[in-house]
């Protein structure tokens, strides 16, 4: 059996999603979280296989959450995401997750990509893989964000959320001036005068909902 913990802030998703895989025959929910904080305090004493993570959590936010666990190693990290763009792929992917999956997909598609992703392989949506590999061939499918830093792409979408510089720096455990800093980068290489001008942008983008 494949050990799987799932963390996600919605309780009827990971209802959903339990009663989905306990179909499967050979994948077994061991432990649940509803924030990224108690999927981080949990991890050890559910000892999982598997992480099925949503990317939008309140709070830390799953990107966040998904290089702390990938720092602990032994993990196999299968991102969930209720968008299908590729630039939430992409960052998922550096971050170290091993599959993306988009909550669009077909309920079957859950309990295949946490196989491939228990046995090590990577595992991402066809259309995700397409625009990743057209951005990879010749640009055309890159997404306006991908000139964003790591750090940059997770403040800037925070902040599109309508989050504040303060609360960020203390999710992230980072001081408001460093939030600041990336903020300022963000809006000169995005050309966004302000944070309401990055909502829209990230709204216009598929990387949040209205």
């Amino acid at each position: 059996m494949i050990r799987v913990m799932l963390v996600d802030d919605h309780a009827l998703v990971r209802m959903g999603f339990r009663m989905l895989l306990a179909e499967s025959g050979d994948i077994e929910v061991v432990g649940e979280a509803d924030s990224g904080e108690q999927a981080l305090a949990r991890v050890a004493e559910i000892r999982p296989e598997v992480v099925v993570l949503d990317i939008s959590m309140p709070g830390m936010g799953g990107l966040e959450v998904l290089r702390r666990l990938h720092a602990r190693g032994g993990l196999r990290l299968l991102m969930l995401s209720a968008h299908d763009d590729s630039a939430h792929a992409r960052r998922a992917l550096d971050a170290g997750a091993t599959g993306f999956l988009s909550k669009r997909s077909a309920p079957e598609n859950l309990p295949e990509a946490i196989r491939a992703v228990a046995a090590g392989r990577r595992w991402l949506d066809a259309d995700i893989a397409r625009q990743l590999a057209l951005a990879a061939i010749d640009g055309s499918g890159a997404h306006p964000a991908e000139q964003l830093s790591s750090r940059e792409f997770e403040v800037f979408v925070q902040l599109a959320r309508g989050r504040s510089v303060q609360d960020i720096a203390a999710d992230l455990k980072l001081s408001a001036s460093t939030i600041g800093t990336h903020l300022y980068h963000v809006k000169q290489k995005l050309e966004a005068a302000n944070q309401a001008e990055l909502t829209l942008l990230a709204l216009r983008w598929g990387l949040i909902e209205a």
